[in-house]
């Protein structure tokens, strides 16, 4: 392994952190403070994404939402994103050019796709990889890491 790699593996582990149900009084505050007006679309959407642990695609928040929420489309659900991605409130990634998917913004983290189940997981690494803002002159404004491999649970079903 080259020294870059131990640098960027060096105390990787997974992300395993509660996510706790935010009320709609914290959720409120967090669109406002980022300049997001509240709907109750918007609320719900965003209250989902940070309850749910497991990153989610516009079809999957749709169908949790839509029962909720009769006048909900996908299209709503697809500008909500969009918009909460231009403000900073959730992140966006896309592994192997599939369907993208959507998480809360958190501290920088890489993911871990599991070729078997598809599963993915997220892996806290070096923070120093993660946090640059320039390479050889230009400006990086986000960095993404995504590893492939079979996890535990599917390597242990063989």
């Amino acid at each position: 392994m080259s020294v870059i790699i131990e640098k960027i593996f060096n105390n990787t582990q997974l992300v395993s952190e509660p996510k706790a149900i935010k009320s709609v009084s914290e959720i409120t505050k967090i669109l406002q403070d980022s300049g997001v007006s509240p709907s109750i679309q918007r609320i719900k959407i965003l209250q989902f994404i940070s309850t749910n642990e497991v990153h989610s695609s516009v079809e999957k928040i749709y169908h949790e939402l839509v029962t909720e929420i009769p006048t909900l489309s996908k299209t709503t659900v697809y500008n909500t994103l969009s918009l909460f991605i231009e403000k900073g409130i959730v992140n966006s990634l896309s592994i192997d050019n599939n369907e993208i998917l959507y998480e809360k913004s958190q501290k920088p983290h890489a993911h871990f796709l599991c070729e078997v189940c598809k599963s993915i997981f997220d892996l806290d690494l070096n923070d120093n990889l993660l946090a640059i803002k320039e390479i050889y002159g230009n400006k990086v404004k986000k960095v993404d890491i995504h590893i492939k491999g079979v996890c535990n649970k599917c390597l242990n079903n063989k």
